[in-house]
């Protein structure tokens, strides 16, 4: 009895296997030459009725409506259907920050046009000719600072430019001030080596040596590390498929038109163990990726705050007016400090021509002090804040973007909804296999598709070094210093305000909110000059006399 029942259930089971088999020799592939065909290519490529697919070398073999010539054609499609979406992400990634650089270099350059232009409108109202005759200092000032934002400290050293900016502006203010007198070049070197100890336009330089150090550094890097975003982007973007994956992508997308189920889509967790191993290198860049994100995000707090470049700039005019108004008010302490560490100056045999020369042009020795209610307005508004509000919600989205591609290009259309009734790789059926971790080490026991772990993507690798070194520039930054030394010829590395913020000093630091150090009695260095050599004797007899009274005073005691 139970032999009889046995033997039916075989019956029935070859007769449904037979039936399947004939079903699928005399179902026609019209649904398969529809969907091959609106891919582009030839739809007599496509067999009428299923053929044995024997011959087949990614899909499964049995009857099929598919010719080894239409796999080859299909597998070169799934390349570019596999590139498809991770090129459209990328780009729109690429995109999204190649035009913020852009929106932010535009204004930062916009904004030193600002400044210049304010500044010199102001002086020529305030300080007339005497500006105007020197109007080359200040614009090689601005044309310095423009420097350093484009090219760096390779061809800018901040801290040196600032300090030759005053000493210039120090010398050429002593002269004016000091009509009377004649200076050598030789004197007023001795008066430039002692600018910092003269203090002639009170603490104006160090504040502004401060805040113009960090703001342009902050600014000038954010930027660079805003450029950089879009190139990783692109590089990575534009690594080929291994051919493995391309192989594995073939029979996800394209072995269910083979079957004659071009509706069938593949199941969400076979997709994405196929994405993660085509995507193993880049998801390997994520790590680096987002510490660079937040070594930007942490600079972009400070651009918002302590490091603003339009706060530095935009009044910047006002700060250099205060400093030559500063000079002027002290004028005559100065040269007096100026006179007894450099010598007594000779009085100038052209005096007398200049006096009446500076009496008949108006000039009377004293600069006019500005009127702050004429000052003009720059158009810059407080468009900083908008600008970075905008992009830190663009970075933190960024951030993980490599390790979950797979993830993104797994979901909606692409694939089926679940992992019941949609293709696993061989049928319509469920998929059972575990799914792989993000990252070339985990691909080794991928089921789908065949990862080499030993040999790590070359371009990938290079931008994860890329990354890692603009984040210790970013964060250099963010403490107010630039080690960054891309361009430097003499490969010295030296570094543009260095120790200018040193954390945690650095911390909630507002501008002109550090109180300037006591500074010693000024004593000068003495210089070869007439002045100090017919000094040298009288000193000398001083000295002499002091000792002997000292002598007397001893000797008188020991007597007693």
């Amino acid at each position: 009895m139970k032999s009889t029942v046995a033997l039916s259930v075989l019956y029935i089971l070859a007769v449904i296997f037979v039936s399947a088999k004939a079903e699928l020799k005399t179902k026609n592939c019209n649904d398969v030459k529809e969907a091959y065909s609106s891919k582009g290519f030839n739809v007599n490529d496509v067999p009428n009725k299923g053929v044995h697919g024997a011959h087949l070398k990614v899909c499964p073999q049995g009857f099929s409506c598919c010719t080894l010539e239409m796999e080859e054609k299909l597998s070169q499609q799934s390349r570019s259907d596999l590139k498809e979406p991770v090129s459209r992400l990328s780009s729109n990634m690429q995109s999204t920050f190649t035009q913020r650089h852009r929106h932010f270099d535009q204004f930062f350059r916009e904004l030193l046009d600002n400044a210049e232009g304010s500044l010199h409108s102001m002086f020529v109202r305030t300080y007339g000719q005497m500006y105007m005759k020197n109007a080359e200092l200040f614009k090689s000032f601005f044309q310095d600072l423009r420097r350093y934002y484009q090219q760096g400290s390779a061809a800018v050293n901040l801290d040196s430019m600032l300090a030759e900016f005053w000493e210039d502006l120090l010398e050429r203010m002593f002269r004016l001030v000091n009509v009377q007198y004649e200076f050598s070049d030789a004197y007023m070197e001795c008066v430039s080596r002692h600018t910092e100890q003269l203090r002639p336009f009170g603490d104006v330089p160090r504040k502004l040596r401060l805040q113009l150090t960090r703001a342009f550094i902050a600014a000038r890097t954010f930027t660079r590390g805003l450029a950089l975003m879009g190139e990783v982007v692109n590089k990575v973007s534009s690594v080929s498929a291994s051919p493995s994956c391309v192989r594995a992508a073939m029979k996800m997308m394209y072995c269910p038109y083979c079957s004659g189920q071009v509706a069938l889509k593949p199941c969400p967790n076979y997709c994405l163990n196929v994405m993660r191993g085509c995507l193993a290198n880049q998801a390997d860049l994520d790590f680096e990726w987002n510490n660079f994100l937040d070594a930007m995000l942490s600079l972009a707090d400070r651009l918002e705050g302590p490091f603003n470049f339009e706060s530095v700039m935009d009044p910047i005019d006002v700060k250099i007016s205060d400093a030559i108004m500063n000079m002027q008010e002290n004028s005559m302490q100065v040269s007096q400090k100026v006179f007894q560490g450099c010598g007594q100056p000779k009085p100038s045999k052209a005096f007398s021509r200049t006096s009446r020369s500076i009496k008949e042009t108006g000039f009377t020795g004293r600069f006019r002090p500005y009127s702050p209610d004429a000052r003009p307005t720059t158009a810059a508004g407080t468009s900083l804040d908008r600008l970075v509000m905008d992009v830190k919600k663009k970075l933190k989205h960024a951030k993980k973007f490599w390790s979950t591609l797979p993830d993104t290009v797994c979901e909606g259309e692409r694939v089926a909804i679940g992992d019941e009734e949609c293709w696993n790789g061989t049928a319509k059926s469920r998929y059972e296999s575990v799914v792989m971790n993000s990252g070339l080490a985990n691909q080794v026991a991928n089921p789908d598709v065949e990862v080499d772990i030993t040999k790590p993507d070359v371009v990938i690798r290079r931008q994860i070094v890329v990354l890692k070194e603009m984040t210790t520039w970013l964060k250099a930054a963010y403490n107010g210093n630039d080690i960054s030394s891309d361009n430097e010829e003499d490969g010295s590395g030296e570094e543009s305000g260095s120790g200018v913020c040193e954390s945690p000093p650095c911390e909630g630091d507002m501008y002109f909110s550090t109180t300037a150090p006591a500074k010693p009695n000024v004593r000068f260095v003495h210089q070869e000059t007439e002045g100090t050599k017919a000094a040298a004797p009288a000193a000398r007899a001083n000295l002499l006399l002091a000792l002997l009274g000292l002598l007397l005073v001893l000797l008188e005691t020991h007597w007693r």
